[in-house]
């Protein structure tokens, strides 16, 4: 299934952490400068590879380092009803500009839910593989995660377990370890835990249960989020 290129990139993201380097348009850091240098800083602290949003910062990241790296397309502000709908890499448009910027991997959103004008999951992949690149579906159950490996995905990362209205019973505070012990018990790929992880510990204990690498967005490159972990705690705002 896997050409040599692919099978060299997922291999280079076996047992490491990934930095997620990403800002809203809204925010100071989504200055271009800005993110370039916070993508430099986590290399620096041994990054192994980067997720990062859109066509600028794809391409600045090949440019800054030979890491893998994993591209992805999202509005510039994130609609109020984004548990009910399909925002990340939507469209093979949107995979077609990540992999024309450069992104090793190509992560979208891989759960069931009605894609725009009627795009099927299916056809992401056939044109990711297409181009020699790593498919990975972003998922929020153990169904859709199932489901994705089945339609040809590569690789699957919990990254909207808890996001999706399909997904509300998962942790809220700490990544979903349930869901990612069990895709990789059931789905025949490699698994990658994201999401709500703060402490080095989840990140020992997701290598524990088997996960192939390990995401970190928030906990390390989201200031304003890490800022209001100190200061609003004890239910007090």
């Amino acid at each position: 299934m896997y050409n040599k290129a692919m099978n060299n990139a997922l291999n280079r993201i076996k047992g490491i952490v990934v930095v997620s380097v990403q800002a809203m348009p809204s925010e100071p850091l989504y200055d271009e400068k800005c993110m370039a240098a916070m993508m430099k800083s986590v290399l620096n602290g041994g990054a192994g590879a980067l997720r990062v949003a859109g066509v600028r910062d794809i391409k600045n990241a090949k440019r800054i380092s030979d890491v893998p790296v994993i591209g992805i397309t999202k509005p510039d502000k994130i609609p109020a009803n984004y548990k009910e709908i399909v925002y990340i890499t939507p469209t093979v448009k949107d995979v077609i500009s990540v992999i024309n910027a450069g992104a090793d991997i190509v992560a979208f959103d891989g759960t069931q839910r009605p894609r725009p004008n009627g795009e099927k999951i299916s056809s992401l992949i056939k044109y990711i593989h297409v181009n020699k690149k790593i498919a990975m579906a972003d998922i929020s159950t153990l169904e859709e995660g199932i489901k994705a490996a089945q339609d040809g995905a590569d690789v699957l990362s919990t990254t909207l377990a808890g996001y999706t209205m399909e997904s509300l019973n998962s942790p809220s505070n700490e990544p979903d370890f349930e869901l990612l012990e069990q895709l990789v018990k059931q789905a025949n790929v490699p698994v990658i835990l994201e999401g709500r992880i703060w402490d080095p510990k989840q990140v020992d204990r997701a290598f524990e249960l088997g996960a192939h690498a390990v995401v970190i967005g928030s906990a390390i490159t989201r200031p304003q989020l890490i800022t209001k972990r100190f200061v609003f705690r004890g239910g007090k705002e």
